[in-house]
């Protein structure tokens, strides 16, 4: 990874984490979504990274935000479920040993591989997340409403920010 790659990544990083803690901790639509954008960090990590790397930057990032949310290791391990379910999916859709790309960005892969990668690591992540959230099977259809609406809420705004920044390949 170049100096430049390290560079943006920590930027984004700050950015997507500091919309998320100061902007968007409070919203939430009737109780039944709410957006977290700063999945779209894990999400755009470089191919080449090393596993152990991902997990450790997941989890750290988890935990940033559970000591701002004051949640106890809920978005450690939903970041986490996150990372396992990007690991697993690129090693069966790409074949990083003749592909010059860096990062999964939609202009990099696409619009239909990027929006079921997306969508694929933001239902995994929000699964997790609000089951251990509300820890009860009695609130299972509500739990499941909020992952559904959040999740769909998530995905929207992760396209609208990479549209915003979309860098089509010139093919």
């Amino acid at each position: 990874m170049t100096s430049k790659l390290i560079l943006i990544n920590i930027v984004r990083w700050f950015i997507l984490l500091f919309i998320q803690i100061i902007l968007l901790r409070n919203l939430s639509f009737y109780e039944l979504a709410t957006p977290f954008p700063y999945v779209l960090f894990l999400l755009l990590l470089p191919f080449g990274m090393p596993n152990l790397l991902l997990y450790l930057i997941a989890f750290g990032t988890g935990l940033t935000l559970d000591a701002f949310y004051d949640t106890l290791g809920v978005h450690a391990s939903a970041c986490v479920t996150l990372v396992f379910v990007r690991i697993q999916f690129i090693a069966i859709s790409v074949n990083r040993d003749n592909f010059d790309e860096t990062e999964p960005t939609l202009g990099n892969m696409g619009f239909r591989w990027f929006s079921f990668y997306s969508l694929l690591c933001i239902f995994s992540h929000h699964l997790v997340l609000f089951l251990l959230e509300a820890f009860k099977f009695s609130e299972i259809g509500y739990t499941l409403m909020r992952c559904l609406l959040s999740g769909i809420l998530t995905w929207f705004v992760i396209l609208l920010i990479e549209f915003i920044f979309y860098n089509r390949k010139l093919r």
